[in-house]
């Protein structure tokens, strides 16, 4: 395989930077493919405590979304909304919120990103010192209300061991659709646009 010259960045030349260019594409291509088998290990991780593993509950979490009849935007993100709970477990949120931040509407990498402190208005009373009502400090931004209903159904009630979920490939081929798009694109972050989770049921 062919490789840099350099040891350090600071020594690459263009023709280095050029192959790196090129080798970088296949990887990006493969983003969707890495996520689904991030998932996939998911499903040998019980959350502590709860019935169902984090895959368990990703897929339950996609399953309802998508017989919500909602937009890909947010069945993906219902998905992957956990996804760093295994590496980042104090600011899952956030990780998942930046997985998706290229390549979904800023609405709805918004409510990845806060959806833990509005889920804490189911259980955060049973700790000391734990503010059940940490959501209202975010009480202004246009995107409250979509966080408040993706926490109500799909988040809160997805622990379920009998629900009958979709398996994990029926969700590949959207997680690819998504993160096949360009990233950053105006035309898909549409910032600003409030469409909330368009739930036809």
């Amino acid at each position: 395989m062919d490789t840099v010259s350099f040891t350090e960045m600071k020594h690459g030349t263009h023709a280095d930077y050029a192959l790196l260019h090129e080798m970088e594409k296949p990887f990006m291509e493969g983003t969707a493919r890495r996520l689904i088998s991030e998932m996939a290990r998911q499903g040998e991780e019980t959350i502590g405590g709860y019935k169902v593993t984090r895959l368990g509950h990703a897929l339950q979490s996609a399953t309802t979304a998508y017989r919500d009849g909602v937009e890909i935007d947010w069945i993906v993100a219902a998905l992957l909304h956990d996804i760093g709970d295994g590496l980042s477990p104090q600011n899952h949120d956030r990780m998942a919120a930046e997985i998706l931040r290229p390549f979904v509407r800023e609405e709805v990498t918004w409510t990845v990103e806060h959806h833990g402190a509005f889920q804490m208005i189911y259980y955060a009373q049973h700790y000391e010192g734990w503010n059940q009502f940490e959501r209202e400090k975010y009480a202004d931004s246009p995107y409250y209300q979509s966080c408040v209903d993706f926490c109500e159904y799909w988040d809160q009630g997805c622990f379920d061991p009998e629900y009958d979920v979709k398996p994990l490939e029926f969700f590949a081929p959207m997680v690819e659709e998504v993160f096949a798009r360009k990233a950053y694109d105006p035309a898909v972050l549409q910032a600003g646009v409030v469409k909330g989770l368009g739930r036809k049921v």
